[in-house]
């Protein structure tokens, strides 16, 4: 009897599904100019190298993951939240399941409506909004997705860290205490490489994503043709070397800028040296990697942060899910951190430009073997800086949204959240 309920049980159980992922790279560079965001408005007058939307796709036999990096600089959070929408409706796939990150190359051109940079970036958006390239960009996106999602096959994964010198502080110090934009090489900075690498059930590579903290600021404001920048070219070198796509998610760099920084052109600004400093750097980091594992689990969630909003400061109608008047107290910003556990190592993010100390203090208490931060994610919503940021001063925290309690309010509840994450 034993053995026939034994037969009888397993009869009933289904077996466990097997890990399945894909990847694709999709080619968004313009066929003509576009307005390129990262410094004051400007239009493209040419291509050096060509910019891309690269996709993953994971299914651990219960739901599907989509992590995508654009080489962009960034996009209103109304942007995403309308391919979070296209993407559940043509694919299943909840927005909780979906991440949308970006390289932040300040050499690409804008997504979505200038309004809302009139209020996070003052005196830049001047100009109509390109609804025909945005539009395309989205197309493009869900298409992707859909394609991975026909390629999906048997994987494995593996995790694990690395580090590079690439870059560096960039809050100049001045005798007199003055913040500028600059270097600083005393400064707090973060030069881990977060490296998730996806391969066949035979071991060929099915992609790596690679996270690490770095401006795409390598050309400067007077360079004019449309460029990944440091990220867009480290990943085409990656690429090269191992033949499957690599996906930049940058990290919390909202004080962190390459050591080559605003030049004004690739040749000046050491630009294929980053190949050096980062790109091999990945690929060495990948080669150290434990071994990866079919057994894979994947897990989603989010929480709200509410802080509160700098005063006197205008809003704007399509960031009205962002925020939430006050009667009595200061308007508060309402950020989304999302979170995603992949076996023992867990993901959060924010769209915002965070500093690097923040991202840092969390992975250290995080309970999690590894915890990688993605910036930049799910939309934009500028700086986020420590308090001590705020009480020196400078270009990040003078144009930023957010109160200097804001470093208390996210750390408190990303590592909470953390604590409370089922491993």
């Amino acid at each position: 009897m034993r053995i026939l309920m034994l037969a009888l049980i397993m009869a009933v159980t289904p077996a466990a599904a097997a890990f399945k992922a894909a990847a694709v790279k999709v080619d968004i560079t313009p066929s003509t100019p576009k307005w390129l965001i990262g410094y004051a408005d400007r239009q493209s007058t040419g291509i050096h190298d060509r910019i891309f939307h690269r996709v993953v796709v994971m299914d651990d036999g219960r739901s599907r993951f989509v992590l995508a990096s654009t080489d962009v600089a960034l996009f209103s959070p109304a942007v995403y939240d309308e391919a979070a929408r296209r993407l559940e409706k043509e694919t299943g796939i909840p927005p909780l399941n979906f991440l949308w990150s970006v390289t932040h190359t300040h050499s690409a051109p804008e997504v979505g409506s200038p309004d809302v940079y009139k209020i996070l970036l003052k005196g830049r958006g001047g100009h109509a909004a390109d609804t025909e390239y945005t539009e395309a960009t989205l197309r493009q996106l869900v298409g992707g997705v859909k394609e991975a999602i026909r390629k999906l096959e048997p994987a494995r994964i593996a995790i694990g860290t690395g580090i590079s010198f690439a870059n560096i502080n960039r809050r100049a110090r001045d005798v007199d205490g003055k913040i500028s934009l600059g270097m600083n090489p005393d400064g707090p900075v973060d030069r881990q490489i977060g490296l998730i690498r996806i391969e066949s059930a035979s071991g060929a590579p099915i992609a790596l994503i690679a996270n690490y903290a770095m401006h795409g600021t390598v050309m400067g404001g007077s360079w004019m043709e449309i460029s990944g920048d440091a990220p867009g070219i480290v990943a085409a070198y990656v690429e090269e070397k191992t033949g499957a796509p690599m996906l930049y998610i940058n990290g919390a760099a909202g004080n962190i800028a390459p050591i080559y920084s605003v030049y004004r052109d690739p040749r000046s600004g050491h630009l294929t040296q980053f190949n050096v400093l980062l790109g091999d750097r990945i690929l060495a980091a990948n080669h150290m990697l434990a071994g990866s594992t079919g057994e894979v689990a994947l897990w989603a969630g989010e929480k709200w942060v509410e802080t509160p909003r700098k005063q006197g400061l205008d809003w704007t109608e399509e960031l009205s899910n962002y925020a939430r008047a006050n009667p009595g107290g200061p308007p508060m910003v309402r950020l989304p951190l999302r979170f995603w556990r992949i076996n023992g190592t867990a993901i959060w993010s924010a769209p915002v430009e965070m500093f690097c100390e923040i991202s840092m203090e969390v992975r250290d208490r995080s309970p999690f073997a590894n915890t990688f931060y993605f910036g930049y994610t799910n939309g934009w919503m500028g700086y986020l800086p420590t308090k001590a940021g705020f009480a020196e001063g400078g270009y990040e925290p003078a144009t930023s949204v957010f109160t200097d309690r804001v470093q208390q309010d996210v750390t408190v509840a990303a590592v909470s959240y953390l604590q409370g994450m089922p491993r």
